[in-house]
């Protein structure tokens, strides 16, 4: 296959959503991020990186993971059938190591042997230690100090895989902070680093590179939901903080125009500024960490603080084609607090034994909410971005409190 029509199939290959995405970064960063892009075309579709890929896609990640009919959630909700994407299940527990197997890989082809990364939760964090360890590469992920604490499980996972976790001391010590590391670190060196970037943000290529890694999950949830049911749903939901799993399920329905999306970012405690990550709700167009996308900022354009109780979620900023999505009004952006989600988070676990994240538990909340809405013969597709045992001991403490 060529490059030519490998990029055909790609698209927003130039990395442009409408007036967002681009690639605002300082000069020395211009030429590492257009030998990414170069590498990433070459390769993507590659018969033989696309081999490589799917190997570990089923060897290692365990794909493809189940479409699951949550039929007692669907029961006790008493409208549309609810059906779970289950990345849960995959290794690690979330979806984050279908982006990282296919970077890592990349950057095997690039010859790096070095790589950096950001991370707030931790699962992508965990997912690149995974996939360092796996390749025998050098691995340094930057985490906010706050974040640290309250994922410490994650932490571990993550030096025990053999990574150097670098606590981001500035701001307030989160997700923002830790890629203003990670970007530094990079700038510093780009010649021998490879930046594995977590989410569907960032400059050019890695919104478009992301989406491509994580489309694995919407397309097999499409094939599986017309095997199961003979059509295509009604319904997508997913979290959406940076967006990387809710693109990944979005992406193959894109088209299908009967098909609509739900993006659910969390609203935290309240609507002042602090309070919330609700980028699309209450943000507005600007630049952040090289790239043009809604996002939470003051009248200069700086970043305002932002709160979640899901770690994942608390991001000033969202992807660009989640911003180009909102413009164009192919998906609708909504909002689920943080008692929203931890309901969903006590509501999936006992009535269908899954214990979610915290992350996904704000999809879960709203999908259900949505499906008590609709009729009984609608179908309503979720993802279950991650599992919940990283949250464990913080849930416990907020429910027994």
């Amino acid at each position: 296959m060529t490059t030519t029509n490998t990029a055909m199939q790609i698209r927003n290959i130039d990395g442009n959503f409408g007036e967002f995405g681009g690639a605002y970064v300082p000069e020395p960063l211009k030429g590492p991020l257009k030998e990414l892009e170069d590498a990433f075309v070459k390769y993507v579709h590659e018969p033989e990186f696309q081999k490589e890929l799917k190997y570990y896609q089923k060897e290692y990640i365990g794909r493809s993971n189940p479409l699951y009919f949550a039929e007692n959630l669907t029961a006790k909700t008493g409208g549309a059938k609810i059906y779970l994407k289950r990345e849960d299940l995959n290794h690690t527990g979330a979806h984050k190591i279908n982006n990282t197997i296919g970077q890592v890989l990349l950057a095997k082809r690039m010859g790096k042997k070095r790589i950096i990364a950001e991370t707030g939760a931790g699962q992508h964090g965990v997912a690149t230690a995974t996939v360092c360890a796996l390749f025998n590469m050098d691995c340094t992920i930057y985490m906010g100090e706050k974040d640290m604490e309250r994922q410490a499980l994650n932490v571990f996972k993550m030096e025990l895989l053999g990574a150097k976790v670098v606590p981001a001391q500035t701001g307030q010590k989160t997700l923002k902070e830790a890629v203003d590391e990670a970007l530094n670190d990079y700038v510093v060196n780009c010649e021998n680093t490879f930046y594995l970037l977590g989410s569907v943000v960032g400059p050019h290529p890695y919104p478009v590179m992301v989406r491509e890694f994580q489309g694995i999950i919407g397309m097999e949830a499409r094939e599986q939901i017309q095997d199961k049911e003979g059509r295509l749903p009604d319904y997508l939901v997913a979290c959406v903080g940076g967006g990387s799993n809710a693109m990944g399920l979005f992406h193959a329905f894109y088209e299908d125009e009967g098909v609509k999306m739900v993006g659910v970012e969390p609203s935290g405690t309240g609507t002042e500024v602090g309070q919330h990550a609700a980028t699309m709700t209450y943000g507005s167009p600007g630049v952040i960490h090289g790239f043009k996308c809604y996002n939470l900022q003051d009248d200069q354009g700086q970043p305002l603080p932002v709160h979640s109780i899901a770690a994942g979620l608390d991001y000033p900023g969202v992807g660009p084609e989640h911003s180009h999505f909102k413009d164009i009004n192919r998906c609708d952006y909504v909002t689920a607090s943080d008692q929203d989600a931890i309901d969903g988070f006590k509501l999936l676990s006992q009535t269908e034994g899954i214990i979610p994240a915290i992350e996904s538990s704000h999809a879960v909340s709203h999908g259900v909410k949505l499906a008590k809405s609709l009729d009984k013969d609608q179908i309503v597709v979720i993802n279950l971005s991650g599992r919940g045992d990283k949250d464990m001991v913080r849930m416990q403490t907020i429910l027994k409190g």
